[in-house]
């Protein structure tokens, strides 16, 4: 048996054991992160701690610009090795904590000027390891998990996620932050999302990993950010994609003003805040199996067309929306859209080339979406406190059409490539 043989024959006999896997620090894991980046309660504590929208937008983008470069840094550190699981586990640990540092700056220090900026530098120092982290955990998922399997797997992962985020939500809401809980509600939310997320990690250090047959040499920083002209140059349809990410990304820079904006149609009481996450969490968890269940039949593309036309749709919704039942149906959008996109994102660039390059190529990808995450919030919030809320939602309906015609037009589905490949060699 060659060493690719012996590779998929421990997947195969070590499945089950890391799906089980996979689920639980799905549901745990994820659910900690949701409850702290929900598109509700970070940015309405960013605006209670400053009262300015280009605050908001600062705090989230210095969030994303230490996302930038880390991605690379995670390929560099995981590419040329045949395990990969200890370093994931480190550079998840250091994630977590910076969540827990920010609860506690929330308790000791309050609202004070003091307590605000230090919630943003332990937002920019989580972002850096939260790069690292995404590619490390989903090149190891691709290791462990068969193509055939990957939307099962996401789907329900982000199903029991959801579920357990939309349950807490909704009591976050009510009780966290209704009753100032501990002094500061929202610092008590974080404190809860540290202690889940934790409990996910330990869930995910019972992976069953087998060693690589076929890494890259070992690289640098710098020789694995000099290959990155080279994968792009080599590889046109991941090239092309690597363009839809970013163009499609652009709604992020929208996302922490979704609630700022319905504060400035309604009151926000803790009690809807927490209901409008619900709703939006409730929806994402229900469609995300059937994200999966539609990627595993037809694949990842047709999912990844279908979310950023609802995306974009939603951003217009939101443009019309009048009174609750408008914000309601713009969350469900939302949540409809925005769950299925990044669960096909993060598959589909698995799929785009040679198994082996797979970490440079999440982190390639993980590095566009991530700029952009850096630069939208800080511009959504310039164009929030100068011309206005639906400035926003227009600029990225306008760059989201580009994305989702450039998809459809010129990005293949790698599924048929691969057969296509298979039948030219039968032919041979």
């Amino acid at each position: 048996m060659n060493p690719q043989e012996s590779q998929e024959a421990f997947v195969q006999r070590h499945l089950r054991r890391n799906i089980i896997v996979q689920m639980a620090h799905g549901m745990l894991g994820q659910t900690g992160f949701r409850l702290f980046n929900a598109p509700t309660f970070l940015p309405v504590y960013l605006y209670s701690l400053s009262g300015s929208e280009f605050f908001v937008g600062v705090a989230r983008s210095l969030q994303a610009v230490g996302q930038v470069l880390t991605p690379v840094i995670g390929a560099s550190l995981i590419g040329h090795r045949t395990r990969m699981l200890n370093v994931s586990l480190v550079a998840g640990g250091l994630m977590r904590l910076q969540i827990l540092l920010i609860a506690l700056c929330g308790i000791f220090l309050g609202n004070s000027r003091y307590g605000a900026w230090s919630v943003v530098f332990f937002m920019a120092m989580m972002g850096i390891f939260q790069g690292m982290q995404g590619v490390m955990m989903n090149s190891l998922r691709a290791k462990v998990i068969p193509v055939n399997r990957r939307g099962f797997v996401t789907g329900w992962r982000n199903f029991l996620a959801g579920g357990t985020t939309a349950a807490l939500s909704y009591f976050a809401g009510s009780y966290f932050i209704e009753n100032r809980l501990l002094g500061n509600g929202y610092a008590a939310l974080f404190l809860l999302a540290f202690v889940i997320t934790t409990l996910g990690l330990f869930a995910f250090a019972m992976t069953r990993e087998p060693e690589s047959a076929i890494v890259r040499e070992r690289e640098n920083i710098l020789e694995s950010f000099s290959a990155l002209p080279g994968l792009l140059r080599d590889n046109p349809a991941f090239a092309r994609f690597f363009m839809v990410a970013a163009m499609a990304s652009f709604g992020r820079m929208a996302m922490p003003f979704y609630i700022l904006y319905a504060g400035s149609r309604m009151h926000i009481s803790g009690v809807l805040l927490g209901s409008l996450t619900t709703m939006w969490m409730l929806t994402s968890t229900a469609c995300n199996l059937v994200w999966g269940s539609v990627a595993d039949q037809h694949g990842y593309r047709i999912v990844m067309v279908l979310t950023l036309a609802i995306w974009t749709l939603a951003h217009v919704e939101l443009l019309l929306a009048n009174g609750i039942i408008g914000i309601l149906a713009f969350f469900i959008m939302i949540g409809t859209a925005v769950g299925g996109f990044n669960q096909a994102r993060q598959n589909l660039v698995l799929e785009l080339g040679a198994d082996e390059d797979i970490p440079l190529r999440v982190a390639t990808s993980n590095m566009a979406v991530n700029a952009i995450g850096a630069i939208g919030p800080l511009l959504g919030g310039a164009i929030a406190a100068t011309v206005g809320y639906p400035a926003i939602f227009m600029l990225c309906v306008a760059i989201q059409l580009v994305a989702l015609v450039t998809l459809i037009g010129f990005v293949p589905e790698p599924r048929r490539m691969l057969v296509k490949i298979e039948v030219e060699d039968d032919d041979v």
